[in-house]
């Protein structure tokens, strides 16, 4: 039996390929509505993490921040003092340190814990074709290893606990700057006359481009916005890899440029829409 617990963009369409692949799932999430298509599917609701983990082997977890993974593993109703000798994977973004400490506070327990963040959003995660970024013990990783492969193509195990957060650091940091590297060419070269859609399309078959722009196309040339990723995430992302520099001492002025133009853009409304959205801050700059 498995515990799902964070049901939002990712961790439905995770939760849902589990049980479409046959898998028993327990889910639990702080609004219950977002579990409705799950339960017609046949999964089992938990009140509580507490409740939940007294029914299930291994616990999956898709959370937004760290404050909130602490909260449903370790506060007054979490999973970790009923959950002695079991496996929790925690999918959620969140640094390095974050994950060092959860593995720390769950061994107390005799709790086994793996970090595994993904890349991807909705689409992936719908199809089943996300990436795990794995930190902890290899002999944890071949335990769930089947159901990883239910919800991702790709599992790659980075080494040992943070590691795989440490990971998707990286990746994350590289993406929110290619987004906002293309948004600037485009609105640039618009702003010198050049027709938008003619421009995307050069682009997209530019060697300069990062392949991930050309899932972003649509939206940025129809001005589709709908959250696949949404760019308040980027955003605490980017102040993640912020800490991770501070505390390894590593100088990264590209990334801190990058951090304060999602925040100009969370300024400017658009936490709630998608990734793509930053072109909008380039839009609005132009005369």
């Amino acid at each position: 039996m498995i515990g799902f617990i964070g049901l939002g963009i990712m961790g439905n369409h995770m939760a849902e390929n589990l049980i479409e692949q046959g898998y028993d799932v327990v889910v639990h999430n702080r609004t219950k509505s977002k579990a409705t298509n799950l339960l017609e599917k046949g999964a089992q609701w938990a009140d509580t993490p507490k409740a939940l983990a007294k029914q299930v082997d291994v616990i999956f977890t898709m959370l937004t921040n760290e404050e909130v993974v602490e909260t449903f593993a370790f506060g007054a109703d979490g999973f970790i003092n009923e959950f002695e000798g079991k496996l929790w994977v925690d999918c959620s973004t969140v640094g390095p340190k974050a994950s060092e400490r959860f593995a720390e506070q769950a061994s107390t327990q005799a709790v086994q814990f793996l970090d595994a963040p993904v890349s991807g959003s909705k689409i992936p995660a719908q199809k089943g074709e996300l990436i795990f970024l794995v930190g902890g013990k290899e002999e944890d990783l071949e335990q769930v290893r089947p159901m990883l492969e239910v919800m991702g193509k790709d599992i790659q195990h980075h080494g040992n606990h943070g590691k795989g957060s440490a990971m998707k650091l990286v990746i994350n940091l590289m993406l929110a700057q290619a987004t906002a590297a293309f948004s600037e060419a485009l609105a640039f070269g618009q702003s010198i006359g050049l027709d938008k859609q003619t421009l995307m399309d050069t682009l997209l078959n530019s060697p300069t481009t990062a392949p991930i722009m050309q899932a972003k196309r649509d939206k940025m040339l129809n001005e589709d916005f709908s959250e696949h990723f949404p760019l308040e995430h980027m955003y605490k992302d980017l102040h993640l890899v912020s800490e991770a520099a501070y505390d390894s001492g590593a100088s990264l002025p590209i990334a801190s440029s990058t951090k304060e133009l999602y925040s100009l853009a969370k300024q400017h409304g658009l936490g709630r829409e998608d990734l793509s959205a930053i072109y909008k801050v380039f839009q609005a700059s132009k005369r």
